[in-house]
């Protein structure tokens, strides 16, 4: 079952290809590149996360702890390069990130179809709020977090992620309405992670954490919304939910 929502998702990967076809025709040729080059780096990036997933149980476990350090280190290395000023907000972001971390390494432990997919909703969520946004967005969601970010993009980035996850369901063996509202929630975390992650560099004056991935940034760059996703599906689980 995990390898065929594995090929659903590169489904979802060849539909998200033509919408930024559409979206870099209109772009500079610099930019379109640099958009192409993103694009690339994810696909390889959530190929390597499904493989973790895949391969054993403590594989995905190791990548979880790396992802955790990675972002540990890299909201210190934020702090210390701003000349350690914002105290408060560096020690009540490292508190929300300890509690995020614990939940998430709990959520590399549970059942692995339900890692897959919180993985796979989460990542449709990423990519289709993107596409959506950069065709039909008009209106700024929270200008002053994430000026990027548009409320058509988010919207549509829900409403696929949530009808993702009603067509995925089989997958962890759910009704249709559980799996609505827990792709629904998956959606709704992911979407916090990333403006908490936004929030936390817009007042360190940068764009990205780093640049270890290519186009994309650095680890909490990449794995903020599954952070927080995998942060609510261990809740759920530990409540019984699924």
């Amino acid at each position: 079952m995990i390898l065929k929502v594995y090929f659903i998702i590169l489904a979802y990967f060849l539909v998200g290809v033509t919408g930024f076809c559409f979206i870099n025709r209109k772009k500079e040729k610099s930019q379109a590149l640099k958009s192409w080059k993103k694009t690339f780096t994810y696909f390889i990036v959530i190929n390597i996360v499904a493989l973790s997933i895949v391969i054993k149980p403590i594989a995905f476990r190791v990548l979880a702890v790396i992802i955790i350090v990675a972002g540990f280190l890299e909201l210190i290395d934020l702090f210390r390069t701003a000349g350690y000023k914002k105290r408060i907000l560096f020690l009540t972001a490292i508190l929300i990130f300890i509690l995020i971390s614990a939940g998430f390494f709990c959520f590399s432990k549970v059942e692995q179809e339900l890692i897959f997919y919180t993985f796979a909703i989460t990542s449709i969520f990423d990519s289709f709020s993107q596409i959506t946004g950069e065709l039909t967005g008009r209106k700024k969601l929270i200008p002053g977090i994430s000026p990027n970010k548009t409320t058509e993009g988010f919207i549509g980035g829900v409403f696929i992620a949530a009808a993702s996850g009603v067509i995925l369901k089989g997958l962890i063996g759910i009704p249709s309405g559980k799996a609505l509202i827990l792709a629904c929630g998956i959606a709704f975390f992911a979407f916090l992670g990333d403006m908490a992650a936004s929030f936390y560099k817009r007042n360190f004056g940068v764009k990205d954490f780093n640049n270890l991935i290519p186009e994309n940034g650095g680890f909490l760059d990449r794995f903020d919304s599954l952070l927080a996703s995998g942060f609510l599906t261990a809740v759920l689980s530990l409540l019984k939910f699924v």
